[in-house]
């Protein structure tokens, strides 16, 4: 069978599984769609907490970042694995002993204002929808490619498949539907990583394998070897650098952050009985995700290796299969600049844009003269032939490594259980957010268990259909994208969380300017650059020298700057309310 029947197969089994899951935990209360009733034991909380947190993003895009990014990539694996810690240190046992499952509720009423609520929802809301974009992106991705759709097809296939059991089950069925995921997303990325790492080493174990030396008996490690293709062809060395350190500083400091404060991840601790609980499951997620991210830097050295061995210098003629097929998709394009039949890979981009491919009135695909895929972009002056998008490094991976066709279908269904398990968990927090934190807590306090419920799911399809948009015109790679919803998160809210939580002087002035400083800033500084005027998207335009995905870092700063200079203007807190602080200091 081919890699298509593959993929109908096993994507179809598992779509199967999610659905009989939503069916069998739908939920019957607004306790059951918000937080799973409470019920939900610390071993399967962690490994739904693992799927919530590896989003496409960690599954598809981060290990092609860092194939394309080399070592500056590491800061995606900083960011988001410190974030995690952040996370399970600073905000969970607090935040669950406070008992508010969501941001906005927290924010409200530790600052004891409808108004820092607001402001709270709007914060979650942008970043929910900006972060959700890339998981919707990512699932068009699979199908585009797997099941020989276009990508916006394929993010409304994935739209109906969310819609399902997210607005039918809510939190409860989610949770067990991410137990799911992470049992195929997990095992769809480590088999061809230890497939490729003893097809390439001789070591089967892919957090070793890459730091070893070629099975060909050069005696020649695998990352020297990449390094030397890297410099042969112009590019910087693999293992080196070329981001400045304060970009990186700010990146890895905006992931850290912004993860630690990102509201779907948080409201997982709620599920579970106990405080006590949601420490246990902190540490199996921690286990659970560390197999993933550890072997990410490998799998991204396999695909880079894979990929310069097959089609530098190649002639088109003799590509394999995957080539075309990824041509065909618009996320793979070769431009004969020279007229010479063979691909020349360089730095530099090849064409202006993403592939716009030629077609005619019928509809067909035009070829040029070597059967490449024609596209209507304008050809850049650089000598680079090649485009290729970061996002498919981990799709195509098992394709270029030439594995049997089941493994490649195993990574389209591991990369869909990776976007869907997240997206779900991201619209449950828009759900909750409009439904619990604006409508019950300020417009109908008196609305019944049952309307709320029905709020619930009428707000999920609605940002069902949002993120469905956004997913079909994403700013950029599922990872940047996601990369910048953290940056947004950690500009919004997280100062005002950290500062409820440690300083209970801290007013509503003080915490409500905060927020909107540091959003403002944050979301100007990114449209200017990714949406208004990217053209100037590059180090000697950036403040500072911090790129967009960096930009949350220095927002929080300010926000903090703004929150605490206008808090000193205003009276303190109420005494009942830094009582409250100081309970919840002590988590049991």
């Amino acid at each position: 069978m081919d890699v298509q029947v593959w993929t109908y197969i096993l994507v179809g089994v598992t779509f199967a599984i999610y659905i009989g899951i939503a069916i069998w935990s739908r939920a019957a209360s607004t306790s059951d769609f918000y937080v799973a009733g409470s019920h939900v034991s610390p071993l399967t909380n962690g490994m739904a907490t693992a799927a919530d947190w590896m989003s496409a993003a960690s599954f598809l895009s981060m290990a092609g970042l860092i194939s394309f990014m080399g070592y500056d990539g590491s800061v995606y694996l900083m960011g988001w694995t410190g974030g995690y810690v952040l996370l399970a240190l600073l905000l969970a046992p607090y935040l669950r002993k406070f008992g508010k499952f969501t941001i906005p509720d927290f924010i409200g009423d530790r600052y004891y204002s409808n108004f820092a609520r607001t402001i709270a929802v709007v914060c979650a809301l942008i970043v929910s929808f900006t972060y959700v974009a890339g998981q919707m992106r990512g699932v068009g991705l699979v199908f585009s490619k797997f099941l020989e759709v276009n990508i916006d097809i394929g993010v409304l296939i994935g739209m109906g498949i969310v819609f399902f059991y997210a607005v039918l089950g809510g939190m409860k069925g989610i949770t067990y539907t991410q137990v799911a995921q992470y049992c195929v997303l997990i095992f769809a990325f480590m088999v061809p990583a230890f497939f490729i790492s003893f097809q390439l080493t001789g070591n089967p174990i892919p957090q070793l394998g890459f730091g070893s030396t070629l099975a060909d008996g050069s005696g020649t490690y695998l990352l020297d070897k990449l390094d030397q293709l890297h410099t042969e062809l112009g590019f910087a060395a693999y293992t080196s650098g070329t981001k400045s350190m304060q970009d990186v500083f700010f990146i890895t400091a905006a992931l850290m952050i912004g993860t630690a404060g990102l509201p779907h991840v948080i409201v997982r601790f709620f599920t579970v009985p106990k405080v006590k609980d949601a420490r246990i499951s902190v540490g199996y997620a921690l286990i659970f995700i560390a197999i993933l991210y550890t072997t990410a830097p490998a799998i991204a050295v396999f695909a880079k290796y894979n990929l310069m061995e097959t089609v530098s210098e190649e002639e088109y003629t003799e590509m394999p299969a995957w080539f075309g097929t990824w041509e065909e998709t618009g996320l793979l394009a070769w431009v004969d600049k020279n007229d010479d039949g063979i691909i020349t890979y360089a730095p530099g981009e090849a064409i202006e844009g993403l592939p716009d491919i030629q077609r005619n009135a019928e509809g067909e695909i035009l070829r040029g003269p070597f059967g490449e895929v024609q596209v209507n972009n304008t050809i850049t002056e650089t000598s680079n032939e090649l485009y290729v998008d970061r996002d498919i490094m981990v799709l195509a991976n098992p394709e270029i490594a030439n594995l049997p066709a089941w493994v490649a279908g195993l990574v389209a269904a591991g990369g869909l259980a990776a976007a869907l398990s997240t997206a779900a968990g991201l619209l449950l927090v828009i759900s909750s957010s409009v439904s619990h934190d604006l409508i019950k807590k300020q417009i109908k306090t008196d609305i019944s268990d049952k309307a709320e419920l029905l709020w619930a799911r009428i707000s999920a399809a609605g940002a069902i259909v949002v993120a469905g948009y956004f997913g079909i015109n994403p700013p950029g790679f599922v990872a940047e994208v996601v990369a910048i919803a953290f940056g947004l998160a950690a500009a919004s809210f997280f100062p005002a969380i950290i500062l409820g939580i440690f300083y209970k002087k801290m007013n509503k002035q003080g915490a409500i300017a905060g927020m909107i400083a540091g959003l403002l800033f944050t979301l100007a500084y990114v449209i200017f650059f990714k949406i208004a005027f990217p053209e100037f998207n590059s180090p000697e335009y950036w403040w500072f020298g911090i790129s967009p995905e960096g930009i949350g870092t220095l927002g929080m700063i300010l926000n903090l700057l703004v929150a605490f200079a206008v808090g000193m203007i205003f009276p303190e807190p109420p005494e009942d309310v830094q009582e409250m602080v100081e309970s919840i200091r002590y988590p049991n």
